[in-house]
């Protein structure tokens, strides 16, 4: 069945993205018009609007990327477009931009849209009507866009030290890789740069997992940029600060707590309907040792870590019969910068206790994480995969 004759009347397609500053100077230097309104908060707080506001044309933009990646998608040749600017949008807040099949014109393989764009309020900001040709690919029988074969990895926290050392393991395996950051994206430029030498295809990414919006954008976009998606492995972390329990707030709990399960569900939400699609798809969360053996002034952490081993496993037992596993690797104390607030004797302690002597290397959880990921593993979910010189052992 051909794309067009897919689409029905009534389908949606939504997008979020919180307007920034960022995107007001971009938007300036590509398009040249610098109108003060836009840029100048005195000129601004002269007329009605009293704060400066976003390009009616910027937030606009955004319909183009819901009909050229959404609805229709890939092929997508949007030729006409009326919109009525209702409300002004400025920095900060988050748009959604909402487009419905209202009409199908069968003879051209044209649909027309109706583009709403709401604000955080659920106020209309935008309203218009799109036409869309859908074009159709030219293909010989039997041809397809991505082999069945091919390995797609989504590393996020991929500029961590796990991380960074997990994209060159995968690499070396042969997958192409996503290359997700927060906030580092220098770094995740220099690992792609390393890694395409090596004959594969890298993609940088950029999302804040708490962010259901921003983490399915980011999904969507690899599955565009790399053409699927096989693999998700969850490297995110924060910095463990110790706080002792009588100094201990919820906040204190809450942000370990959305990093590492808020996270983890924003990120499955997303890549699940892809794995269940293609009836196979692999997902590797991280946890840690000190669940086993507690160290003062972790509880945050642990019980963050601790919630997220519950959840993967749960998950794992969900999934399992739609051909998807779930993993989850649990290293022991790890030489990256994430330990370089930990003094010196502390670390030399924790080596000391270990059978192997000495503590664990990225490249060490990098191999486990291979495994896991490799067709050898393809028998093993919900299992816990301890990564720690023998510092536990059942």
């Amino acid at each position: 069945m051909s794309k067009y004759a897919a689409i029905k009347i009534g389908d949606t397609a939504t997008l979020s993205h919180s307007i920034t500053q960022h995107d007001i100077d971009h938007f300036i230097e590509l398009t040249g018009d610098d109108n003060k309104l836009h840029i100048d908060a005195n000129y601004a707080k002269t007329t009605v609007f009293k704060k400066p506001v976003a390009h009616g044309m910027l937030g606009a933009s955004f319909i183009s990327t819901v009909i050229g990646t959404k609805l229709p998608g890939d092929g997508a040749l949007w030729f006409a477009q009326n919109l009525e600017f209702l409300l002004p949008v400025r920095v900060g807040d988050t748009i959604t931009v909402v487009a419905e099949v209202q009409k199908k014109y069968d003879r051209d393989h044209i649909v027309e849209l109706k583009t709403d764009i709401f604000n955080q309020h659920k106020q209309a900001v935008t309203t218009g009507v799109a036409k869309v040709k859908v074009i159709e690919p030219q293909s010989s029988p039997g041809t397809h866009i991505v082999s069945d074969t091919k390995k797609i990895a989504l590393v996020v926290g991929a500029t961590g030290g796990i991380g960074q050392a997990v994209c060159r393991q995968l690499a070396d395996d042969g997958f192409d890789i996503a290359i997700h950051y927060h906030s580092n994206k220098q770094a995740a430029i220099s690992i792609q740069d390393a890694l395409m030498p090596r004959g594969i295809t890298c993609t940088v990414c950029m999302a804040d997992i708490i962010d259901a919006h921003q983490t399915a954008s980011m999904v969507e976009h690899v599955r565009r940029k790399l053409g699927g998606l096989t693999l998700l492995v969850n490297c995110a972390t924060s910095r463990i600060p110790a706080i002792k329990f009588s100094s201990l707030s919820w906040e204190d709990l809450q942000t370990p707590i959305d990093t590492n399960i808020r996270g983890m569900f924003n990120l499955a939400k997303a890549v699940v309907p892809i794995f269940e699609a293609q009836n196979h798809g692999k997902i590797i969360t991280f946890t840690t040792q000190a669940i086993e053996t507690p160290s003062a002034g972790w509880l945050h952490y642990i019980t963050a870590k601790a919630g997220l081993q519950g959840f993967s496993r749960a998950l794992a037992v969900e999934l399992a019969p739609k051909g998807i596993t779930v993993n989850i690797v649990s290293p022991g104390m790890t030489d990256t910068d994430l330990i370089a607030d930990i003094p010196e004797k502390s670390r030399l302690m924790v080596a000391a206790k270990a059978p192997l002597r000495r503590l664990a290397k990225p490249e060490d959880i990098a191999g486990t994480v291979s495994f896991l990921a490799s067709s050898k593993a393809d028998y093993i979910t919900g299992e816990t995969i301890r990564v720690n010189g023998g510092q536990v052992m059942l």
